[in-house]
């Protein structure tokens, strides 16, 4: 249970980055 936790933390800790990527490459796109 534990590993699955760290797992899915893990997951969230990784969002926001990867969110404000696609953020960062639509901003570049011109519209």
């Amino acid at each position: 249970i534990a590993a699955a936790l760290m797992a899915k933390a893990s997951e969230l800790l990784a969002e926001p980055p990867q969110i404000e990527q696609v953020d960062v490459l639509g901003a570049k796109i011109p519209h």
